[in-house]
């Protein structure tokens, strides 16, 4: 009977050790194209790649930081469904979405960056005799301002300082960037941007990462670079310049993540 007691710590240790895991905790990254998180799967150190539905996530870890990176599409109802599936499925602590984007002032030039600080949805509202009126989200679809949707502070700090370290101070912005289901190429809706909401860029995901990450209480922030002006050459510039503006986002992640 007196050896039983000697293997009792033996049988109760494994017990005791799980009650001591807990799951691993990782940093999500969200792109909307392959070229936006292409640098960072070349970075990484695969552990595995899994499949949810038709959204691929790739686990592993980048700069000895556990991350979970996916590509979720383009436009705000992929980016949402992306960044969800993402928050359902794994132990996420922060969401940092890279990319690119459209500038919006003319201090701005192509290539340079912009961390928003707050985003808006400027499709959202409604068509009247008298155009169209922004509702910002507001579930009375009234004519008040709306929603607007914050980053979290302290990862607006990092995103910021880790740009200008990777940009230079002249190349960097911070500001509100506007979000809608467009690729804007026009001069008067940039002005309008700028006027109505002061946004620096305009893209089309950004704001409803913003909103899922709210929802599930997750910090989140959102680091673009500019591929184009969104003026009438946006197209040319974002087929000339896309590539490393992508690659430029994605410099940026990989500082945030040596800081972290």
């Amino acid at each position: 009977m007196k050896h039983l007691y000697k293997l009792i710590p033996l049988l109760i240790a494994p017990l005791l050790s799980g009650c001591n895991n807990t799951p691993t905790e990782y940093i999500g990254i969200v792109s909307a194209m392959d070229n936006e998180i292409a640098l960072l799967l070349d970075e990484m150190q695969l552990a595995k790649k899994e499949t949810d539905g038709s959204t691929d996530f790739y686990v592993g870890k980048i700069r000895n930081k556990n991350v979970v990176i996916t590509k979720s599409g383009i436009g705000k109802i992929r980016a949402s469904l992306g960044v969800t599936t993402m928050l359902n499925d794994y132990n996420i602590k922060e969401v940092y979405f890279s990319g690119i984007a459209g500038g919006l002032r003319d201090q701005e030039k192509v290539l340079d960056v912009v961390v928003a600080d707050s985003l808006v949805e400027h499709d959202y509202g409604r068509y009247t005799n008298e155009g169209f009126i922004w509702t910002g989200g507001d579930p009375g679809m009234g004519t008040d301002k709306g929603e607007i949707y914050y980053c979290d502070p302290d990862l607006v700090k990092l995103a910021y300082d880790s740009a200008i370290a990777v940009m230079g101070e002249d190349h960097v912005f911070k500001g509100t960037i506007a979000t809608g289901d467009q690729f804007i190429e026009n001069e008067e809706y940039c002005a309008n941007l700028v006027d109505q909401f002061d946004a620096y860029a305009c893209e089309m995901e950004g704001a409803s990462v913003a909103v899922a990450c709210d929802k599930y209480g997750i910090p989140a922030v959102v680091i673009r670079a500019l591929s184009d002006k969104a003026d009438g050459k946006a197209h040319e510039s974002y087929a000339d310049f896309g590539d490393q503006a992508a690659k430029n986002s994605s410099r940026i992640i990989l500082k945030m993540l040596e800081s972290r």
